[in-house]
């Protein structure tokens, strides 16, 4: 049965007053952070250093916060629209980009970057997601990719590539990204593969 206009008309008017109060919701909860991207990339720095203390502390709840706060902060330079991640220009992707890890250097935790780990026989590049990564906001532990660097070599599989995310494996109180990625990588070569490479089988394509 369809609506009567006058209950459509009540529908659209409780849809209004709800993005406004959203709205104000959000305004209110990111008044204090930046509204420009040039302070916002200073400022979001800043809460990869304390994101990563906490994390080194063991304290994941202030560092869950603190990953919401980047999102809020991201969802500002948006105009409160959805989108933070749509593309390469889109807020969330522009301060991750801008505070990432340099070539060759260990990304702090809630920090993108890149680097290169040898591991049982194998040497893989790790590609490690900061505070915008997939399941940042409820995940402890960050999610990461690893690639062959030699796929003439055993690896974790035969594609040569293997995602993790959403690890139910959290950071040891003071561990580094690399220990930890190290620990996850044997862990899964240990349940996963039990115990055994596999040989990359895409060469040449």
């Amino acid at each position: 049965m369809s609506k009567h206009p006058d209950q459509l008309g009540f529908d659209a008017l409780l849809a209004d007053a709800e993005a406004t109060n959203r709205q104000r919701s959000l305004e209110a909860q990111s008044a204090h952070l930046p509204s420009d991207m040039a302070s916002a990339v200073a400022y979001h720095r800043e809460q990869i250093k304390r994101h990563h203390a906490a994390m080194l502390a063991g304290d994941f709840e202030n560092a869950i916060a603190i990953r919401e706060e980047a999102h809020t902060l991201a969802l500002k330079l948006n105009g409160f629209e959805h989108g933070i991640l749509a593309g390469d220009d889109a807020p969330g992707c522009q301060l991750a980009r801008s505070c990432a890890a340099q070539a060759c250097q260990t990304p702090l935790w809630g920090q993108d970057g890149c680097f290169v780990l040898r591991i049982a026989g194998m040497e893989t590049e790790v590609t490690m997601h900061g505070m915008f990564g997939i399941g940042a906001r409820w995940s402890v532990s960050p999610g990461f990719e690893v690639r062959a660097v030699d796929q003439a070599k055993p690896f974790l599989s035969e594609t040569g590539y293997r995602s993790f995310l959403g690890l139910s494996m959290p950071p040891k109180t003071g561990e580094s990204i690399p220990d930890y990625v190290e620990r996850a990588l044997e862990q899964y070569i240990k349940l996963e593969l039990a115990g055994k490479l596999v040989q990359i089988s895409n060469l040449g394509r």
